[in-house]
């Protein structure tokens, strides 16, 4: 027998077992329609006499992918997730999960409150909250540790991790594994647990041991590792709250549960999310993909290595064995990892080709260009290439800076040419800038997102300018930062500050890893355009000209040995003096919240003149390129929202302020100005 609740959820039963399947495509997200649909489908078999088992399963792509994100402002929409789940827990009934594909989050948490978990063979089960600034917060703090242990559910909730079904069985998340379809496994457990085969149990009734070393390790691996989150720490004080009986537990983790909620840490990661999967919005997406089967990447230094899949071109021979070696360690480490199966790695190293034959790229699809970032070399490159590649191939250059229009004039087939700037490393780093030169054809565009997608990286679409989105706007960041430098902190505290504020790596320690070289380098080819008028600060050349390049050095800013950071380079310091007093310049201090401020505001600014440009689509895509290019604190959400947190008119507010010391530097983006007249916000052109 068969009945629909609001076409979400389908009560069956079989016999005296009562199912509950869920059907809300294309994720059983458990918003507030799901969850209620649940509640009363259970309510309904709770009440019929003739049912004496529940099972909750589903026979879609998976279980649950858990809260439907959308609905995060709903939590205390009546019945809440807590309140369903307690029905569960307390159910006379024995209530069966039967889970399969993945059951995260929210769906975790009502599989815990159910009596028995099986699950399929292939199953992953987690508790991700952290990484959206939250904990779980209807029982899985609670209830996880009265079946794993406290130091297991530390691990498993603090960090988000996902765990395969073999260790949930084997640490008590699973009472069962199963090959059969799910629906038959979950009418089989539920047989077993009315006869006695498999024992039910209420987790309510379970006792959690304390365990003061544990939990002190974690706090201090925590505030070392992520010491700008407040989520995981909460999180950890929620899971130790298991200790008490379980309904103060539950009040206590729902307490920090809604204290997280209201913080701007879970709306600068949801924003994050978001982020990650809002940049496929692009006037193209309706146009026709070609087919992409056979890649070359010209180029085998490190970026080259980086993007190969199946043919790389390297010009010189002698490097090639060096080349082929790079990609093959590449795969290898995607192997140690899990990112590549025994199969998958062995495919790849079987397609892949290293040559110094430049007409090898014939038959490809697809050539990206990765040689030296050099307008000269690349045109003359993509004049041969236009001879060489058939038609309908696409060329793209991984160009960081130049100008993609004049790299497709030196072809007779400017509408196959793009720009695809990968982000080193390219095989780690997620990010892809998609430049779209004057003459791209939309296929070309739609081809290019599908690829990269197809990767597992983050595609952003920009337009032709002098560093694009990301470059463009670190230019200005590090300009914040060097003229700090010049008014009296110190490269470490600049570093420390924006560290604090949640940076990876500060910009003086991003420029030893970069490699000074290479920015001394672009700053080089901007000399002629450099406005007469512009500040400019010569210390990071005068450092470079010492021959500190960084890190590949032993020295730049800081010191280096066997490729750690030991302390500052007293070199790089002396130079930065010697400056000050050439320029005249008295030193003056800057606290943490200042130098936050004006790196954070110079970022906002140009952000802003980005989107003003139209180099940018919508401004969540100028988030997404800090936050996967450029190790912008996720949980900031990036600078455009951070300019909403702030507001235009403190924004401008400030602006003005630097402004007397620098007008040239601070000046007032037209669109800022025109968002505090009219009273909107960024958030609002994204729409």
């Amino acid at each position: 027998m068969k009945d629909k609740i609001e076409a979400i959820v389908e009560i069956e039963t079989e016999g005296e077992i009562g199912l509950i399947r869920l059907a809300k495509p294309p994720v059983n997200a458990l918003g507030v329609a799901l969850r209620t649909a649940v509640y009363e489908a259970y309510n309904t078999l709770s009440n019929d006499p003739g049912i004496r088992a529940i099972v909750l399963y589903d026979e879609g792509r998976f279980f649950s992918a858990g809260a439907d994100i959308n609905d995060f402002g709903k939590a205390d929409i009546e019945p809440t997730l807590p309140q369903v789940l307690k029905s569960l827990n307390n159910s006379k009934k024995p209530v069966i999960a039967a889970l399969h594909g993945v059951a995260f989050g929210g769906a975790l948490e009502m599989a815990l409150a159910c009596h028995l978990r099986v699950g399929a063979t292939g199953l992953r089960v987690g508790l991700p909250e952290v990484k959206l600034g939250l904990l779980p917060g209807a029982g899985g703090a609670q209830r996880l540790p009265r079946l794993t242990g406290l130091a297991r559910a530390i691990d498993i909730i603090c960090s988000g991790r996902d765990v395969p079904a073999k260790e949930a069985l084997a640490t008590g998340i699973l009472d069962r594994l199963f090959d059969a379809p799910v629906r038959d496994a979950g009418i089989s457990a539920a047989r077993d647990a009315l006869t006695g085969t498999l024992e039910p149990k209420r987790t309510d009734a379970l006792v959690v041991s304390e365990d003061p070393g544990a939990a002190k390790a974690a706090r201090i691996g925590l505030q070392a590792k992520r010491p700008a989150l407040r989520a995981p720490l909460k999180a950890l004080e929620a899971v130790c709250s298991a200790t008490l009986p379980i309904e103060q537990g539950l009040a206590k983790e729902r307490a920090l549960f809604m204290e997280l909620m209201a913080g701007e840490e879970r709306a600068g990661l949801v924003h994050a999310f978001f982020a990650e999967r809002a940049t496929g919005r692009i006037p193209e997406r309706d146009a026709e993909s070609r087919t992409i089967k056979k890649v070359a990447v010209i180029g085998g230094g490190t970026m080259g290595v980086g993007i190969a899949t199946t043919l790389l071109i390297e010009a010189q021979a002698a490097r090639i064995e060096t080349a082929r070696n790079g990609v093959v360690a590449n795969l290898g480490g995607a192997l140690s990892r899990g990112k590549l199966s025994d199969e998958g790695h062995a495919a790849a190293l079987g397609r892949l080709e290293c040559t110094d034959v430049l007409e090898k790229v014939a038959e490809a699809d697809l050539v990206i260009e990765a040689i030296f970032e050099d307008i000269t070399a690349k045109t003359m490159l993509f004049n041969k290439l236009d001879v060489v590649c058939k038609s309908g191939a696409i060329l793209a250059t991984n160009t960081s800076y130049l100008d993609v229009n004049e790299i497709a004039a030196a072809t007779n087939r400017p509408e196959d040419v793009i720009g695809l700037h990968f982000f080193s490393p390219a095989h780690v780093m997620r990010l892809v800038e998609i430049v779209v030169a004057k003459k791209t054809a939309p296929e070309c565009v739609a081809t290019a997102f599908a690829l990269v997608c197809k990767l597992g990286k983050v595609p952003v679409r920009a337009v032709v300018c002098d560093g694009f989105i990301g470059n463009r706007i670190l230019t200005q960041y590090r300009r914040a930062a060097d003229y700090l430098l010049l008014d009296g902190a110190s490269f470490t505290e600049i570093d420390a500050a924006l560290e604090e504020f949640g940076f990876a790596m500060g910009p003086f320690s991003v420029s030893d890893l970069a490699g000074l070289d290479i920015a001394k380098a672009t700053r080089d080819r901007k000399t002629a355009a450099r406005p007469s008028d512009e500040r400019y600060s010569n210390v990071a050349d005068l450092i470079c000209d010492a021959g500190c390049f960084g890190r590949k050095a032993g020295q730049g800013y800081y010191l280096y040995e066997t490729g750690k950071k030991v302390a500052p380079n007293p070199g790089a310091e002396r130079i930065v003096e010697a400056e000050r007093r050439k320029l005249g310049l008295t030193p003056r201090t800057f606290d943490r919240d200042e130098i936050v401020a004006r790196c954070l505001t110079a970022m906002i600014a140009e952000a802003v003149r980005v989107q003003q440009d139209g180099i940018a689509l919508h401004p969540v895509d100028i988030d997404a390129v800090e936050l996967f290019g450029y190790g912008f604190p996720r949980h900031r959400g990036g600078p455009m929202h951070q300019a909403d947190l702030i507001g235009p008119t403190k924004l401008i507010r400030q602006i003005e302020s630097y402004a007397t010391e620098d007008p040239q530097f601070w000046q007032v983006p037209a669109l800022l100005r025109d968002m505090q007249c009219e009273g909107r916000s960024f958030a609002d052109l994204n729409d």
